[in-house]
């Protein structure tokens, strides 16, 4: 008679937890005068603003250590506009804190190919939802609707061809509404800051960066 197995699969915790042991044994040890350093301050020289997706991780795609960029995720990368009226505005806050504070010296943007958000706000599909069924996105990704107008009028609403000229096109709203921020354009024009555009595309893994003078996107080479 075959006896009851009494392990359980791992769960989602168990597995982080693993991989922080791997992280103790691992990368702090063998940087640990690095994380010295990083205790007494932080002094990034870029900020990205990336999306929460799970497959677009910037520190993962530029290759680099903790320390070295201040990153902001949220659906679809989106800054909204410079504003003053009551509420939480974590984005605007982050922001503010890394000109102001850390004195980022670029800002990037960077959009994804797949992008849900982006498609969301393509198709609609979450036009009229209620809070807590998806009517936060649809409110947070009405950011884009004026972009979002733009592409359908010429590409229409579906195909990956639509997908991909909105998500990055919402890069582009992005980069603007960095420029509604004082902090940002007084620094913008005295040279002291500098705003990019980028896009990862995720089917092969390549990364564009957007032109500053025609606003398209091209391989980085």
């Amino acid at each position: 008679m075959t006896e009851p197995t009494t392990d359980s699969p791992a769960s989602p915790l168990d597995t982080l937890i693993d991989g922080y042991r791997r992280f103790r044994e691992g990368g702090w040890k063998t940087q640990r005068e690095k994380w010295n350093t990083l205790s007494e301050g932080q002094q990034p020289d870029v900020m990205v603003i990336a999306c929460s997706d799970s497959r677009v991780d910037p520190s993962q795609i530029f290759d680099v250590d903790p320390g070295e960029i201040f990153v902001v995720r949220n659906v679809a990368a989106l800054v909204p506009p410079f504003e003053t009226t009551p509420g939480h505005h974590g984005v605007s806050a982050a922001l503010e804190f890394a000109v102001q504070v850390l004195k980022v010296k670029e800002v990037m943007v960077m959009g994804h190919g797949l992008c849900g958000g982006c498609k969301a706000s393509l198709t609609q599909s979450l036009h009229g939802a209620e809070p807590g069924e998806g009517g936060f996105v649809a409110n947070w990704i009405s950011l884009l609707d004026e972009a979002r107008n733009n592409v359908a009028s010429k590409m229409g609403t579906e195909g990956r061809d639509a997908e991909r000229a909105m998500e990055q096109a919402a890069v582009r709203v992005s980069l603007d509404n960095l420029m509604t921020f004082p902090c940002v354009r007084s620094k913008v024009k005295d040279g002291s800051l500098r705003l990019r555009g980028a896009f990862f595309a995720i089917t092969d893994g390549v990364l564009h960066v957007m032109d500053e003078e025609t606003r398209e996107f091209s391989p980085a080479v």
